[in-house]
């Protein structure tokens, strides 16, 4: 095996310890439903094991099917997560079972597979893309669940490295094209495909994300109760839903709390605001006299170079991500101080871009001229319309295996289980311009 082919085994090894270790609990709360917005921990562990059996073992190498009976109870697109606890799923130790005995066949199919193949799957290996991209997607949905479950002592934590003083607020974005999506990164999916030219006028974005106290500060103004902030859809859905802080905050006294992994803790505030859906980081938006940046305001500030007149892979540039540039990969089970990571600044000085929260964008999940669906139309496709808004950027839970500065995520504008938070941007006056 080579070495491009031992990175990937390694990747499948590390992802797939990454399940396990969410899923090292009592089969009550594996089999459990947290809550009806999220599937039981053993249907997302058995899920990942029948994706790779789809795509690897059958799609990429040919195998006849292993357990052709389960795949309709692991079709994400036939059964809600609400209904999922009353389907007949594999318990855990069959659930784990059932996995490993699909891996062991995938490595045989990596072994045998010619990355240098004119077929789309087989090319650059990009099946196995696919695959762990998908498991540490789900992996990170499991951690929400968790976070759901209140149960303490189920997810580690670590150590991160202190935040940052001083410094601009904002950063000025000139005028002018970039090149938005990739064309070239051999694992990005459908949705970020293709490359294509955006001219964007000039445009102020925030340096770091909006944190826990400025929005202590929207929610002690009484941003909650005043209608002029949210727009007529958000403002149904707060007098719907009650909702008067962030998912997880209590307050005591003059104190705010949060309830994090099972334990309760006073809120940091110097942290990023987290578990907050569209319609409350638009609402702060809105009453700091700001807006949400869109998703191509968001990917220039990001992952465009001016001097070098090219995208960047990272924020930083192309090199992977390390301890002092982002806090991913589960690092700490939460995000990082404001300002802790300058060196993973962007060509523009914009920081904390990739990790921490998924950002809000201001911009609806929609295709880039000239998309194609790849391998499947479930990916993306199907999502397309003014139901979802975009998140970029990825957050503490995502792995870097499965982020990049073109990466998109969706979610509906009321979801608060997932790690998502924002900055604001502001459109340039004509004298900055």
């Amino acid at each position: 095996m080579n070495n491009f082919k031992e990175r990937i085994a390694t990747e499948l090894i590390a992802v797939r310890n990454r399940s396990l270790a969410y899923t090292e609990a009592e089969d009550d709360l594996l089999v459990r439903q947290h809550s009806p917005l999220m599937s039981p921990l053993v249907w997302d562990l058995a899920h990942v094991g029948n994706y790779e059996e789809l795509w690897v073992l059958r799609e990429a190498g040919g195998i006849t099917p292993l357990r052709p009976e389960i795949d309709d109870l692991y079709d994400a697109f036939k059964h809600p997560r609400k209904d999922r606890p009353s389907l007949p799923i594999l318990g855990p130790g069959e659930a784990r079972r059932y996995i490993g005995g699909v891996r062991g066949r995938v490595l045989d199919v990596l072994d045998a597979i010619d990355p240098d193949s004119p077929d789309p799957l087989h090319r650059n290996a990009f099946v196995f893309g696919l695959v762990i991209q998908h498991e540490h997607q789900h992996d990170e949905t499991m951690l929400a669940t968790l976070q759901l479950s209140r149960e303490p002592g189920l997810v580690r934590d670590g150590d991160l490295p202190p935040g940052g003083s001083g410094g601009a607020e904002e950063v000025f974005i000139p005028a002018g094209p970039f090149l938005m999506g990739t064309g070239t990164q051999p694992w990005a999916y459908d949705n970020e495909r293709p490359a294509h030219q955006v001219d964007l006028p000039a445009y102020w974005i925030d340096r770091l994300p909006v944190g826990n106290l400025a929005y202590a500060a929207f929610i002690d103004d009484g941003g909650y109760d005043d209608p002029r902030w949210w727009t007529p859809e958000g403002w149904h859905w707060r007098q719907e839903s009650h909702a008067a802080a962030p998912l997880f905050w209590t307050r005591d006294g003059g104190t705010w709390w949060r309830t994090r992994f099972g334990r309760p803790e006073p809120v940091p505030m110097d942290e990023p605001v987290q578990h907050v859906c569209w319609y409350e980081a638009d609402a702060y938006a809105r009453w700091a006299g700001r807006r949400l940046p869109t998703e191509a305001e968001w990917e220039k500030a990001c992952g465009w170079d001016p001097s070098a007149g090219r995208a960047r892979k990272y924020p930083w540039g192309d090199d992977d991500p390390g301890p002092g540039r982002a806090n991913l990969g589960h690092r700490a089970a939460r995000p990082a101080p404001l300002g802790a990571f300058p060196a993973g600044a962007s060509a523009y000085g914009v920081e904390q871009m990739i990790g921490d929260v998924w950002e809000w964008t201001a911009s609806l999940f929609l295709p880039y001229p000239g998309f194609r669906s790849f391998p499947y139309r479930e990916y993306s496709e199907v999502f397309f319309g003014k139901d979802y808004r975009v998140l970029r950027g990825g957050s503490w839970a995502a792995d870097p295996a499965a982020v990049r500065t073109t990466f998109r995520n969706w979610d509906h504008p009321i979801r608060r289980q997932i790690f998502s938070g924002f900055r604001c941007a502001r459109s340039a006056g004509p004298e900055q311009a």
